[in-house]
């Protein structure tokens, strides 16, 4: 009887050690359990985040068209319209001046007049030979027409008239020669006076009073004045070789000078040398310019802006967006399907931040902005937030 209850009691006092076992081990598995799963779950969360960080994550944009053209700076010059270097065309010393520099002058205003002595005798002695000659023809004359009277009876021979008659005519010759050299030396002598060939201003003066005059140009003689038409303006300008074609007649320009750097002029092509200068690769364009007002001055500085056509193919990019490669100069594009699509381009222009590619790329693609390096064809990759108002203005 008394070992039954002690077995009863012993029973009964290990039940809840049992109980308290087994829950401990509910617990203890339970922690392995969820401690298991949490270390899946951060694995499986791990792989997604490497998986995603795999792929890239690119700027996307979008290729501007310009509805205006580009536009071309290049320097040129300032010429007049006419300029005329003055020679004398007598010697002699310079007898007074009338105009200096910067004078407004009319065609045929006396500019200076020459002092000429030497020219002076020169032309008395020719009026002296001419009198002379005139006697002599006079007697020659005379002496034909008597022997002329007497050529039809027989007291003279036929030669003898003949030989009268040809001394008349050779010395009406002598009085024709010696009044056209008198005639030519008062011609030169009218050149003692020098007038302005044309309507314009005195631009240079480089004699004085009393000056020795050599006439002629070159190592014969110096210039004497320069009369300048500077109503209107010529202007010349190197364009490059690749712009040539968009640069004809009727094209206008801005133009602009130093000396009024908040007014603007406007040239018009008027005549292009159609040949390219080997060494600088340019041709010459020559303009006309307005210059009523005389505000520009000829032999000036000149900057002047074309405004060119916009091309019908051509876009622009940011310079960022370029690759060079083994393959040239490629863009990297996102094709319609998600994947990297490079594409070769031919650049026009280079703006500085932009560039105008000519060809190899289309206003309806869509262009990775500074490209990963490493990054190659059909590679996928994921798009940022769109940054397609990036500025790509021109430079």
């Amino acid at each position: 009887m008394s070992s039954e209850s002690t077995f009863r009691t012993h029973t009964t006092s290990r039940r809840p050690l049992l109980l308290a076992g087994v829950v401990g081990l509910l617990l203890v598995a339970g922690i392995v359990v969820a401690g298991i799963t949490s270390r899946a779950a951060e694995a499986r969360r791990l792989k997604s985040w490497t998986d995603a960080q795999a792929i890239p994550t690119v700027n996307v944009i979008q290729p501007l068209r310009d509805a205006d053209g580009p536009t071309l700076q290049l320097p040129g010059r300032l010429e007049a319209f006419t300029r005329a270097p003055i020679f004398a065309q007598v010697s002699g010393y310079l007898k007074s001046w009338s105009v200096d520099i910067g004078t407004p002058v009319k065609a045929g205003q006396v500019l200076a007049e020459i002092e000429t002595p030497e020219l002076d005798q020169q032309l008395l002695q020719a009026r002296a030979d001419l009198q002379s000659a005139q006697a002599n023809a006079l007697v020659a004359g005379t002496t034909a027409r008597r022997w002329q009277a007497l050529s039809g009876t027989d007291s003279v021979a036929q030669q003898d008239v003949d030989q009268r008659t040809a001394d008349y005519a050779a010395k009406e010759a002598i009085v024709a020669a010696a009044k056209a050299n008198v005639e030519r030396l008062v011609a030169t002598k009218a050149f003692a006076r020098i007038v302005a060939p044309f309507d314009g201003v005195v631009t240079a003066r480089d004699t004085d009073v009393g000056a020795l005059v050599n006439a002629g140009s070159g190592g014969a003689g110096q210039e004497l004045f320069a009369v300048s038409d500077v109503k209107q303006l010529r202007v010349y300008v190197q364009v490059p070789q690749n712009y040539a074609p968009a640069i004809h007649d009727g094209t206008t320009a801005t133009l602009s000078v130093p000396e009024y750097p908040d007014q603007k002029f406007t040239a018009r092509v008027i005549a292009a040398a159609d040949s390219v200068n080997s060494s600088s690769g340019t041709t010459l364009v020559q303009l006309l310019v307005d210059n009523a007002d005389g505000k520009l001055l000829p032999g000036g500085f000149a900057s002047l802006k074309f405004s060119l056509p916009a091309s019908a193919n051509s876009v622009r990019v940011p310079a960022s967006a370029l690759v060079f490669d083994s393959r040239g100069v490629v863009v990297a594009t996102l094709g319609p399907n998600g994947h990297v699509l490079f594409k070769q381009v031919k650049i026009n222009r280079d703006l500085g931040d932009s560039v105008e590619i000519g060809a190899g790329l289309a206003a309806t693609d869509r262009v990775i902005d500074t490209p990963p390096d490493g990054l190659a064809d059909g590679d996928s990759v994921q798009t940022a937030t769109s940054t397609s108002s990036k500025a790509v203005a021109h430079g």
